[in-house]
């Protein structure tokens, strides 16, 4: 097995209140059904909508990395997968895409120190 993270972007910012609940309830469902077949190496987390980038020599300092809604990080998690197909596949259940959002399928290079 080989780890990938999965990185959620896109957010529906014009969900009610209720369709936000059946939409955390379609996540909740998921990760259940994710962690009974044992994908699940680390839940990972939602990350606020706000944040600072650090960039160049410099070290500016800006505000977000937010040039549109629909590629802001959502969130993330760790998962275990045979191979890259098994994860995209994996990534197909996931209630962001039922909103126009997208999984970021990426393998994680294991450091050998």
């Amino acid at each position: 097995m080989s780890e990938f993270t999965f990185l959620f972007r896109g957010r529906d910012q014009s969900a009610s209140p209720d369709q936000m609940q059946k939409t955390m309830q379609k996540w909740v469902a998921w990760f259940k059904e994710l962690n009974a077949n044992g994908c699940i190496k680390y839940p990972g987390h939602p990350l606020e909508p706000t944040g600072k980038v650090v960039s160049g020599k410099a070290k500016a300092v800006h505000d977000g990395p937010y040039a549109e809604a629909k590629d802001v990080v959502g969130g993330y998690m760790l998962i275990e997968a045979r191979d890259l197909a098994h994860a995209v596949e994996i990534s197909k259940g996931c209630p962001i895409l039922d909103v126009a959002g997208s999984v970021e399928v990426r393998p994680v290079q294991i450091m050998n120190m």
